[in-house]
């Protein structure tokens, strides 16, 4: 795993990596990058698409998980010097939502890449808010 410090947050940078646009987009950090590993941040604001009443919803962590599959997969044509690819979610399951994180409060997103053949692409997630593991799931993505 490589750590990157300082972690990247330069906003047009992570945007890049993603095909999500504002209001959509719900990574704002890279820490951590490897072939089969990465870690995003999100810092939860008022502003966000899935944030209600003070906390970030169910939709948005698993959106969360989603687009830091993206930012993997995003990051890895960046370090070939190519443009990012457009993927589709093809399956979201076992997902577990065991906490909401509050305005304030930072996501540290972990995806695990366990296959990777031909566009497809299934993974692992959890996300972790004040190192409490809040929410889970199995993602399997497409590129188009």
């Amino acid at each position: 795993m490589s750590l990157l410090s300082p972690p990247i947050t330069e906003e047009r940078f992570i945007i890049d990596l993603i095909p999500q646009k504002k209001p959509f987009v719900m990574v704002d950090k890279l820490y951590e990058f490897s072939e089969h590993q990465i870690i995003s941040g999100l810092t939860i604001t008022k502003n966000h698409f899935f944030t209600e009443n003070g906390v970030f919803n169910a939709p948005g962590l698993i959106e969360n998980m989603a687009q830091t599959v993206a930012m993997h997969k995003g990051y890895t044509y960046y370090l070939k010097d190519m443009a990012a690819p457009v993927g589709y979610i093809g399956a979201i399951k076992k997902v577990e939502i065991l906490d909401l994180p509050k305005i304030g409060e930072e996501l540290k997103t972990t995806v695990n890449i366990l296959h990777d053949i031909m566009g497809v692409t299934l993974v692992e997630a959890f996300i972790l808010c004040n190192a409490k593991r809040i929410a889970e799931s199995s993602i399997k993505t497409a590129l188009a």
